[in-house]
């Protein structure tokens, strides 16, 4: 279920884990999430830190991400432009599911290597 600002909080499916996978379920999300999780960005900074994304992508899920409430977009009215992107409050009560990612695969290579 691809979410809109018309649709974001409308159409939710019932289950909470299925919500949350709707929310965050896309790799590059997850990616933009650890990121900002340290804090405010620019497009070229998340473009880099995550990798292979392309900039039609990384738009997309960006704008995904700001209709859902996960992030802010603050664009400054310079010349290059500047687009700073920053988690909300809603973004960030998301650490704790980002951690448990985080140690789940710590453990798994762990166990793999």
């Amino acid at each position: 279920m691809e979410l809109t600002e018309s649709t974001a909080k409308q159409e939710l499916p019932a289950c909470p884990v299925e919500t949350t996978l709707t929310l965050i379920s896309d790799k590059w999300k997850v990616l933009i999430l650890r990121d900002l999780m340290n804090g405010t960005l620019r497009f070229g900074e998340l473009k880099k830190s995550i990798g292979h994304v392309t900039q039609k992508v990384l738009t997309a899920q960006l704008r995904q991400m700001e209709a859902s409430g996960l992030l802010t977009r603050k664009v400054y009215a310079e010349v290059p432009p500047r687009v700073e992107y920053t988690l909300t409050e809603l973004g960030y009560s998301l650490k704790p599911v980002m951690d448990a990612l985080w140690k789940w695969g710590e453990n798994y290579q762990a166990q793999c290597r």
